[in-house]
């Protein structure tokens, strides 16, 4: 059986994991940077932090859980994934603390040399036959780059990286940034802090949640009847499917419903007409992610919530500084602890593990201008060599876990072929991925994603994030791995000695 790294221990990767040992492959191991299993379950403990898909469609379509309600906070969907770990029996294969700093390819064997350097520890390298990058998007914090950030007196944390020493009853708190994490935390910090004061660049789509507890009623009937669960996850799949899907296309039916609907909710719910005017868009639906949330309008409606949409200038010992005006007049905003709420590097698949193939090829220099993909799974030059979460796979419009486990049945369709034809190296060809990232160009300039300058979706003006189908279109495209759209190294043939 083929050795396998998997880089990375969240969703991806565990779901990886799971589907190899149900296959009977054992020689695998999942390395983890950190001290926990979870992925961005693990490393986002900022107050407030929940799943914007309901639980039931965000998770793996072959373990339920007794989810408490519709949609799921971060606790719950990290209990998820190690009572997951526990049931798959994959602790065994976990190594925790073991950040993966580089990949080098072995042209001689045909394997990739895995190095292994945990913090203050000696590298460590062993050799696999195939690796999976499952590192995911949401992993590296990404800081703006504000002038005095650094010489500010009080606490300054990324929301992705919470201090939850920091008490912030009655203090005055500034969140750079408004948009999904800032739209879940503000409301549970204005609680207890005497002012919030919100730095927005772009206002968001906010569509209500109406969350819920499950009654017991339900949870029993879920827990019993496998039709009543999979009806319940289908019911939200096909909701996501039909008018998620719809969103993301420049020509929506239900675009102007859909904004009506959310403007309505926001003028309801907030009184002051001129927070109503900084938190409504002015670009379409869909251009950027939509967000959802039952308590953020109702947060700065109940509670000393600013919306400051002035740019920042600089940052002092004790305040935030921003430009005002045609006069450029400068504003002083007095705080006494700054969140900043600005995001991830989403574009960045790789580092800051170093990818060295055949030939001395790097994987960072190659995708310099912008990360492309087979199918977001494989990349021409590397043989051996998965993405899983890869470019142009992200959805905005449903579960990103349904992306997963379609990626897991491609990967497991490949080392199967490659087990039973004796194959000892794969490399998609180059004019493979070219013809299929043409295509995505194609069918990426009809999205809503082109329709404004920035976004996390976006690297250069170019789409890198987003899968621009149906998730059915992808489960149907990555059902069966074709290799012959791959390069095949067959393995050496055994001598027989004298």
């Amino acid at each position: 059986m083929p050795r396998i790294a998997i880089i990375g221990s969240g969703f991806a990767g565990m779901g990886l994991g799971i589907q190899l040992k149900q296959q009977g492959i054992d020689t695998f191991t999942i390395f983890e940077k950190a001290d926990a299993i979870g992925g961005t379950w693990r490393a986002n403990t900022y107050p407030g932090a929940e799943c914007d898909i309901p639980s039931a469609l965000y998770s793996y379509s072959f373990e339920n859980f007794d989810w408490p309600n519709k949609w799921s906070h971060q606790p719950v969907i990290k209990d998820y994934l190690e009572h997951c770990a526990e049931t798959y029996g994959l602790w065994a294969h976990i190594r925790l603390e073991t950040p993966v700093t580089e990949l080098r390819w072995v042209e001689e064997v045909g394997a990739w040399d895995v190095d292994a350097t945990p913090e203050g520890g000696e590298t460590t390298t062993e050799r696999y036959d195939v690796v999976v990058s499952a590192t995911g998007q949401l992993s590296r914090p990404r800081w703006p780059d504000i002038d005095g950030l650094d010489s500010f007196a009080g606490p300054v944390f990324h929301s992705a990286e919470w201090d939850h020493s920091v008490d912030l009853k009655g203090k005055r708190v500034a969140s750079i940034g408004a948009g999904a994490s800032a739209v879940q935390y503000v409301p549970q910090i204005a609680k207890d802090a005497a002012k919030v004061t919100v730095f927005q660049r772009t206002p968001n789509w906010i569509i209500p949640k109406n969350d819920r507890d499950y009654t017991e009623i339900e949870k029993s009937l879920i827990r019993r009847s496998r039709v009543a669960r999979n009806l319940r996850r289908f019911m939200i799949f096909a909701r996501a499917e039909l008018l998620g899907y719809d969103l993301m296309h420049q020509k929506s039916f239900v675009r102007d419903f859909m904004q009506k609907f959310a403007v309505k909710n926001l003028q309801e719910k907030i009184s002051d007409p001129d927070k109503v005017a900084k938190l409504t868009p002015d670009y379409p639906m869909g251009a950027k992610r939509v967000l959802f949330s039952d308590d953020f309008y109702e947060a700065i409606e109940e509670h000393d919530v600013d919306i400051v949409t002035d740019r920042i200038d600089k940052v002092t010992g004790d305040a935030i500084v921003t430009v005002s005006g045609m006069d450029q007049d400068h504003v002083e905003h007095q705080v006494d602890v700054i969140v900043v709420g600005t995001g991830f590097h989403t574009q960045d698949f790789l580092t800051p593990m170093t990818v060295t193939g055949p030939e001395g090829r790097n994987l960072n220099e190659q995708w310099q201008e912008g990360p492309q993909a087979h199918l977001g799974l494989t990349v021409s030059g590397f043989p051996n060599l998965f993405f899983m979460y890869g470019p142009n796979t992200n959805l905005g419009h449903n579960s990103i876990v349904l992306m997963i486990e379609s990626q897991c049945r491609y990967i497991l369709s490949a080392l199967r072929q490659m087990a039973a034809r004796s194959i000892q190296a794969i490399e998609v060809k180059a004019e493979v991925q070219q013809a299929y990232n043409d295509e995505l160009s194609r069918r990426l300039a009809d999205s809503a994603w082109v329709l404004i300058e920035d976004s996390w979706y976006l690297q250069g003006g170019k789409v890198t994030n987003n899968w621009v189908g149906r998730t059915t279109e992808y489960r149907r495209r990555t059902n069966h791995a074709d290799l012959d759209e791959y390069h095949l190294r067959p393995k050496p043939a055994l001598t027989k000695a004298g």
